[in-house]
């Protein structure tokens, strides 16, 4: 069984910073993790993501702000996120894919606000 489980979503004030967490439970190996994020009314976009050489691609509108990580059994996906704006509120969600089927995790909140 496949299950990918966000955390660290929250409340934040223009210019903090969250970090987000991933954590993939499963026996297959995964090499690439993504993060995705959706707001109200926008499509899904896409934010970072991870291969497990190390290689890194951001979203053009998180670039230089965010930072996505891994850990190194490769099981557990960061994504640290600094100088956060109102525009960067919505439900993250952590992607992966196995043998040609993706999964997605439930999604962890982000509010940015004062």
């Amino acid at each position: 069984q496949v299950q990918l489980v966000e955390s660290g979503g929250g409340l934040v004030q223009p210019g903090g910073s969250l970090r987000l967490s991933c954590v993939y439970s499963g026996i297959f190996p995964i090499s690439v993790m993504h993060w995705y994020r959706e707001a109200p009314g926008k499509e899904r976009e896409f934010v970072a993501a991870i291969h497990l050489s190390g290689n890194t691609q951001y979203g053009t509108s998180v670039k230089g702000r965010f930072t996505i990580s891994r850990d190194k059994a490769g099981k557990t996906a960061f994504l640290q996120m600094n100088s956060l704006k109102p525009e960067d509120a919505a439900v993250y969600y952590c992607r992966t894919s196995i043998r040609g089927r993706e999964y997605w995790g439930q999604g962890t909140q982000v509010t940015v606000s004062t």
